[in-house]
């Protein structure tokens, strides 16, 4: 399946892409890790985007595009894969649709403002994979260190809640258009409650996939 996956930031998109990866068995592509690869790299790329990201800033249409169309014609998406963080705005959608690519299901997060400000704030990432963790609602097993590999979690600068509230209203404006838009366009199209525990979202996500 060929599935892109929405929700504000916070909404718990990147947990739930990975583990709905992991059950279907296709690569989980997002844009954001993306772009964090290429800033830790030190790419022009990287530093093309750093500050733009660091003050929660969206990335130029053109740029993203461009690195998503890349890796999704690579050998490991053949059978499938998952969009988090893209499309993000209108023109982004409307360049994949005219590139001819197939999306078989949208998947919208649905979850309060104020329950993601909550939430980002004790998050916590693992740069070199891009694993998400909260402190309160899905802590790693050793406090501040990545599960896996045991490197030290960091609390990424774009989670700062001045920062988190500039992403909100950006992606008001910018992102939650897509979802009349899909709609519109009748692509499949399901909405998911964030509210809950993990198992509990990641449940009722495979309920409705099921039913798909």
């Amino acid at each position: 399946m060929r599935i892109v996956i929405l929700g504000a930031p916070g909404a718990g998109k990147g947990t739930q892409g990975q583990l709905l990866s992991d059950y279907l068995k296709v690569p989980k592509i997002s844009s954001g890790d993306m772009l964090r690869a290429e800033v830790a790299g030190g790419t022009k790329i990287g530093q093309e985007v750093k500050s733009i990201m660091e003050n929660g800033g969206l990335v130029s249409d053109e740029l993203i595009s461009e690195l998503i169309r890349k890796r999704i014609s690579k050998e490991d998406c053949k059978n499938g894969y998952l969009l988090d963080g893209y499309p993000r705005t209108l023109k982004q959608a409307e360049t994949l649709e005219k590139a001819g690519v197939i999306i078989d299901l949208i998947i919208n997060i649905e979850i309060s403002d104020e329950e993601i400000i909550l939430r980002m704030s004790g998050r916590r990432s693992h740069p070199a994979s891009g694993r998400v963790y909260h402190v309160q609602f899905n802590p790693p097993k050793d406090p501040n260190r990545d599960d896996l590999t045991g490197e030290p979690l960091i609390q990424r600068e774009d989670d700062a809640e001045a920062v988190v509230g500039h992403r909100l209203q950006a992606y008001h404006q910018i992102t939650a258009p897509l979802i009349q838009w899909y709609q519109q366009k009748q692509y499949p199209f399901i909405s998911i409650s964030g509210q809950g525990s993990v198992q509990e979202v990641q449940s009722n996500i495979l309920n409705k996939l099921r039913e798909q």
